[in-house]
Formats: structure tokens, sequence, C-alpha cells
């Protein structure tokens, strides 16, 4: 079993910067595959990046490639989102999903594990 905590949501400036926290319990943590998702209203969740287990592997979709960077501390339980040049469309709340083996990783429907949220806004 893993519960995920999202924090360091808010409100920025286009071009700037946030860094996003997902903090998780459970002994497995380490053994599992961390990805962070979006989803702003009327759409669907969709996927922003995966990291492996150990962290030597990660995907990022199209849309944040370059400006976006995963990483994880499993000596923390701990997964980031580093966030750079933030546009107004990655406006969203960003959720961090859990899940064993890296097959098809950018569907949220292969997570088993969901955190709650967190909202980031991007201001024009």
């Amino acid at each position: 079993q893993v519960q995920l905590v999202e924090s360091g949501g808010g409100l920025v400036q286009a071009g700037g910067s946030l860094r996003l926290s997902c903090a998780a319990s459970g002994r497995t943590f380490s053994r599992v595959v961390m990805a962070w998702f979006r989803q702003s209203p009327g759409k669907e969740r969709e996927f922003v990046a995966a990291i492996s287990w150990s962290g030597g592997s990660t995907y990022y979709a199209d849309s944040v490639k370059g400006r976006f960077t995963i990483s994880r501390d499993n000596a923390k339980n701990t997964v980031y989102l580093q966030m750079n040049s933030l546009k107004p469309e990655d406006t969203a709340v960003y959720h961090c999903a859990a899940r064993f083996g890296i097959t098809n990783y950018s569907r949220k429907s292969k997570y088993d594990y969901w955190g709650q949220g967190t909202q980031v806004t991007v201001s024009s």
C-alpha cells in the first residue's frame, strides 16, 4: 500500500518556476514507478512525466520536455517535479501516482495509487 501527498503548488507568472513534491508512505516506495499527471477543467487527466524505481530512467510528455524535470529521493520517499518556463497552458491540478512496472507508463489506468493533487496556476 502506498499513500501519496502532494505539495508545492501555487500561483506563478508565465516564465516562472515551481517545484512540486510528492511524499509517499509505505515500505515499497523504492520499488514503485512514480509519475505526475495533470488535469485542467473540462479536460482528461494527462500524463506529464514518469521516473523508474531507481531514478535511472525518466519519461516526459512532449508538451513539457525541456522545461520540466522529474526526480526522486528514495531515502526521503519523495518524488519531485521541477517546472521551469511555465506557461498559462500548464495551469492544472497536478497529481502524483505510483505503480509497479514501467510498461505503458503514460497510461493513467496503469497506476494503482494517486494523491489528491495540488493546484498550479500560471498567469499571463
